[in-house]
């Protein structure tokens, strides 16, 4: 069964609404010394990854326009099977200098 595309775009805006939420006013400290922000994050940049990869399936030629695609959904992939390799610095970094972006680019689509 195909997906929608516009179905996994809103779920990635969704996701990225979610953490800006649970991020806001957060620092990295804040983020190493809660674990369940920590899952919350993991969390949901595995649904990203996840639509993301899906979107790449399903509709290549919409999927090419997102320029980091391919970390995206590696990164899913390390979420998934790769937990016990995860550095926090990344994935604050991600949340906090790289959403905006991917953000932008997907509602450029939608």
């Amino acid at each position: 069964m195909q997906h929608d595309p516009r179905k996994l775009i809103e779920d990635v805006l969704r996701c990225i609404a979610e953490l800006e939420v649970f991020c806001q006013g957060k620092t990295f400290r804040d983020f190493q010394e809660d674990r369940g922000l920590q899952l919350i994050v993991e969390r949901e940049l595995e649904i990203i990854g996840e639509a993301l990869a899906r979107l790449r399936r399903e509709h290549p030629i919409l999927a090419d326009r997102i320029p980091d695609l391919r970390k995206i959904v590696g990164l899913r992939n390390v979420l998934a099977h790769g937990y016990d390799i995860l550095e926090h610095e990344i994935l604050w970094d991600i949340v906090a200098n790289k959403l905006s972006v991917l953000k932008r680019d997907m509602q450029m689509m939608g």
